[in-house]
């Protein structure tokens, strides 16, 4: 599932294409990807303009005006692309399509039909589900600590969920606990001061690399990534550890795989 870096990625490069032209058509094949119907959908979507395209959490957002916008969520296979044609795209995976003024549509592709788009009236209560963005400056240490505190859920589980801290999947949550030497399954309410700056500050580290690497391509799905040659943990599990050469492990955790060393993210002691 792309997560926050392959979104914001996604968002740099339609960004361009749209911001500033009017909607003027909206078409899809697969009505149950569409909320709360494509005829709705369609209704309020014409004669729009696009005001600006931007990221929150996992969703795309197209921002049109009057606190309205277009929601995309990618889920495990979605794809957005501004272009005439299909180029390498596979046709048969074109889901929706939003067409524009003055140039190329916006195309919806999704392998496994899982995404979402969604029209919201008001964005800020579509999104008010949404935990705080882990780039946000005015998520401090301290803030973060007291959010960690507040809960007694282990940590990989916890990172992964939205109303907690919005834009973590699998890939950058293995990543970030182990630059922070945290097991997985550690609680939150145990961490202190310390290892929640030193959590944050992973977190802020793996995200911003990512980013700065187009983030991480592991199949066809999601190309032109670079990340996947820079995970230290992610997806290799039997391999040696970068930091002490143990074993990388993998492990269900909350119903969930996490990868970690367990040399150098030991396991939290079990109660007697």
């Amino acid at each position: 599932m792309p997560e926050l870096p392959e979104v914001e990625t996604i968002v740099r490069a339609i960004r361009p294409a749209l911001v500033g032209r009017r909607i003027t058509g909206f078409e899809a094949s697969w009505p149950r990807q569409v909320q709360p119907s494509v005829d709705a959908v369609r209704a309020a979507l014409l004669g729009r303009r696009v005001q600006a395209v931007s990221r929150r959490g996992k969703y795309v957002v197209l921002e049109l005006g009057g606190g309205a916008g277009l929601l995309v969520h990618l889920k495990m296979s979605g794809r957005l692309c501004v272009a005439e044609g299909h180029g390498q795209e596979r046709p048969q995976h074109q889901r929706a399509v939003l067409r524009l003024s003055g140039g190329a549509p916006l195309r919806f592709y999704d392998a496994r039909k899982f995404g979402r788009l969604r029209f919201a009236p008001e964005l800020a209560a579509a999104l008010s589900g949404l935990g705080p963005e882990p780039l946000d400056p005015a998520l401090g240490p301290a803030r973060f600590h007291a959010m960690l505190s507040a809960r007694r859920r282990q940590l990989k589980p916890l990172l992964l969920d939205q109303s907690f801290l919005a834009g973590l999947g699998n890939i950058y949550t293995d990543e970030a606990l182990f630059r922070a030497r945290l097991h997985p399954r550690r609680s939150s309410a145990g961490l202190d001061a310390r290892q929640a700056r030193a959590l944050l500050a992973a977190i802020r580290a793996v995200l911003l690399q990512a980013i700065a690497c187009a983030g991480t391509s592991l199949d066809w799905i999601y190309p032109g990534g670079r990340m996947q040659a820079r995970l230290r943990v992610y997806g290799r599990e039997g391999e040696p550890c970068p930091r002490c050469r143990a074993p990388l492990r993998a492990q269900a955790v909350g119903q969930r795989t996490a990868h970690f060393c367990p040399r150098c993210q030991p396991a939290p002691r079990s109660r007697a």
